[in-house]
């Protein structure tokens, strides 16, 4: 079983940037591939980001490239997303996800390929 909780989130200006923190614990973390997802509300939960656990292979939505910037520190049992030039479409609930295996490349922006998810925290952005 893996536990997954979040911080980081919080209000934040358009422009402003925000970095959002995933803790895992139960697993041994470097083994496996780690992602955030968002959901705003009335709309599906989308993929943001992912990164495989040799942290060699990382994927993005279009909608975040160049702009979120996810991490990760095995040392730490930690995922880091690094979201900067934000925007109101980025106002969402963020979750961090992990798959119950994953191969050594694994960066899936599928929800159903993810198994354990955190409670989410909330990232609001003010025009």
């Amino acid at each position: 079983q893996v536990q997954l909780v979040e911080s980081g989130g919080g209000l934040v200006q358009a422009g402003g940037s925000l970095r959002l923190s995933c803790a895992a614990s139960g697993r041994a973390f470097s083994t496996y591939a780690m992602a955030w997802f968002r959901q705003a509300p009335g709309k599906e939960r989308e993929f943001v980001a992912a990164i495989s656990w040799s942290t060699n292979y990382k994927n993005y939505a279009e909608s975040v490239k160049g702009r979120f910037t996810i991490s990760r520190d095995n040392a730490k049992n930690t995922v880091y997303l690094q979201m900067n030039s934000l925007k109101p479409e980025d106002t969402a609930v963020y979750y961090c996800a992990a798959p119950r295996r994953s191969y050594s490349t694994f960066t899936s922006p599928k929800v159903d390929d993810y198994d354990y998810w955190g409670q989410g925290t909330q990232v609001t952005v003010s025009s």
